[in-house]
């Protein structure tokens, strides 16, 4: 009886669909690691603040349905900012690598695309495992710059009222 509810149990839960993945994690092993795990409570992305400096993403910060996350990464360079349409969410995450992040370009499920950084390094080309899935936060480690990041994607949030307004 035992053995049949195992069995049970293991074939409903491989039924069941899957929907999160994970792209990464792209660049070197320094600095300190960061995590918005938590932030996706907030919402989806709507909103993304890139700095920049000649050679590097110097830092991030995001914002996930209206609360921005914690700047990650340095202060130097330019900031640049980017807020997505209502119902827009980011589908693919390509981008250059070394000791750290040195370019990003998002790219949206309305067909656009925003690139920040230099073309030199290692590339590499997040995207999401299964379909109809989203980027739903980062991870990663950063110091003076970005040292290193991954791309977490799942199913779209419906638990924010007040995105992108």
């Amino acid at each position: 009886m035992l053995l049949w509810i195992l069995l049970s149990v293991c074939c409903i839960a491989a039924a069941q669909p899957r929907s999160s993945s994970y792209s990464g994690e792209y660049g070197g092993g320094g600095g300190k690691r960061f995590s918005h795990s938590g932030n996706q409570l907030d919402g989806p992305i709507t909103a993304l603040r890139v700095r920049v400096n000649r050679n590097y993403i110097v830092g991030l910060q995001i914002r996930y349905g209206q609360t921005w996350s914690q700047h990650v990464g340095g202060s130097s360079g330019d900031t640049e900012e980017i807020f997505l349409h209502p119902g827009e969410s980011v589908t693919q995450v390509s981008g250059k690598y070394s000791s750290y992040i040195r370019r990003m370009v998002i790219v949206t499920d309305k067909g656009r695309f925003f690139p920040f950084g230099k073309e030199y390094g290692t590339s590499f080309n997040a995207v999401p495992l299964h379909p109809k899935t989203v980027l739903r936060y980062i991870s990663g480690s950063s110091g003076s710059v970005i040292d290193a990041i991954g791309f977490h994607w799942d199913t779209p949030t419906s638990n924010c009222v007040h995105c992108n307004k």
